[in-house]
């Protein structure tokens, strides 16, 4: 039976076809802590199987919002606003 998970020293195989996924569940998400894990259907990338570390890397945002615009190096610039134009307005007789 071949194997997915190459010699100890080597990146396991990144790409598995779902029903080879679903056949060796266990050994996708033992890979999966290595190197994000992708699985194809009909020869297309449907799904990316990763680490919770990796997961919650990408979805937990460093900074509040505020923080962000506080730590800006562009917070020192002052902007320039065009001067209003006077409302434009017309005299009607009534």
């Amino acid at each position: 039976m071949k194997t997915n998970i190459q010699k100890k020293n080597k990146a396991p195989n990144k790409i598995w076809q779902l029903q080879e996924a679903k056949a060796m569940f266990s050994e996708v998400i033992k890979a999966a802590a290595l190197q994000p894990q992708i699985i194809t259907v009909y020869g297309k990338k449907t799904a990316v199987i990763l680490s919770y570390g990796e997961y919650k890397k990408l979805s937990c945002p460093k900074l509040s919002l505020f923080d962000f615009f506080q730590n800006s190096p562009l917070r020192d610039i002052e902007l320039e606003f065009p001067a209003r134009l006077p409302e434009k307005t017309r005299v009607v007789d009534l």
